[in-house]
C-alpha cells in the first residue's frame, strides 16, 4: 500500500487513534512520556556541562525531570532497554535517572564563601538536628523511603552550606542513591537499617571532629 493510500480514508482533520483499546493506548501514552522525559534530560544534562544553565536552575528542573519519571510506570532497569529500542542516544540522561539525583547533589557544586558567625552557627545547628532526626528515625524503625529520602537530602545540602568538602558526604551521597533505586512505599530491610544507622553515627563523629579542625 502507498504511503497517500494508506491514509486515504482519514480526513486530514480527523484524529488518528494509535491502539485498539484503551489500555494499548495508555501503554502507547507511557511510551510517548519516557521518550520525552530522557530526550529533556539529555538536553538539560549537556546544558549543564557546558554552562548554559545555572546550578541552582539545573537541579530544580532536574529534580522535577526524576519526579516526573517516578510517576511513570517504568522502572530504572527498563530505560537502557527502551533507550536501544528506539535509537536513543542519551547516555548522560539514562546515568541520571538511574543515580535518581542532580548532578549538583552527587558532586557537590557548593564553593565556600565568607558567612557571619551567626549564619554559620545556624548551619551547624541545622546539620546536626538532620543527622539527629534521621538516626531517630531508624532506631525507632520508621524506615519507609518516603520518610528517609526528604531528610538524607537536607542533610546533604546542609552540610553543604558547612563545609566546601565534606569527607563522609560520598557515602551519604550512596544511601541517597540507594533510596531513589526503591519506590517510596518501600521500607529498608533490617540489615539495612542496621548499616546506614552505622555509617550515620560513623559520619555524625566526623562532622563533630571536622567543626573542630
Amino acid at each position: 500500500m502507498s504511503w497517500r493510500g494508506s491514509y486515504a480514508a482519514h480526513p486530514l482533520d480527523q484524529e488518528v487513534k494509535l491502539g485498539k483499546t484503551p489500555r494499548e493506548r495508555a501503554n502507547i501514552q507511557d511510551q510517548a512520556d519516557l521518550f520525552a522525559l530522557i530526550t529533556a534530560t539529555e538536553l538539560l544534562e549537556k546544558s549543564f556541562i557546558r554552562n548554559w544553565v545555572k546550578a541552582n536552575e539545573y537541579a530544580e528542573e532536574c529534580t522535577n525531570l526524576i519526579a516526573q519519571f517516578k510517576t511513570l510506570t517504568w522502572s530504572i532497569d527498563e530505560i537502557p532497554q527502551f533507550a536501544k529500542q528506539y535509537k536513543l542516544d542519551c547516555p548522560l540522561a539514562i546515568k541520571r535517572l538511574q543515580i535518581g539525583v542532580p548532578a549538583t547533589i552527587e558532586h557537590s557544586s557548593t564553593v565556600a564563601v565568607p558567612q557571619s558567625s551567626a549564619a554559620a552557627a545556624k548551619h551547624v545547628a541545622e546539620t546536626v538536628q538532620h543527622f539527629i532526626t534521621l538516626m531517630d528515625l531508624l532506631r525507632l524503625n520508621m524506615v519507609a523511603v518516603d520518610q528517609l529520602h526528604p531528610l538524607l537530602t537536607d542533610l546533604i545540602a546542609s552540610l553543604d552550606l558547612v563545609f566546601s568538602k565534606f569527607d563522609g558526604r560520598e557515602k551519604l551521597t550512596e544511601w541517597l542513591i540507594k533510596l531513589n533505586r526503591l519506590k517510596a512505599i518501600d521500607k529498608l530491610e533490617d540489615e539495612q537499617v542496621r548499616q546506614f544507622l552505622f555509617d550515620l553515627e560513623s559520619l555524625y563523629s566526623s562532622f563533630h571532629k571536622q567543626l573542630g579542625t
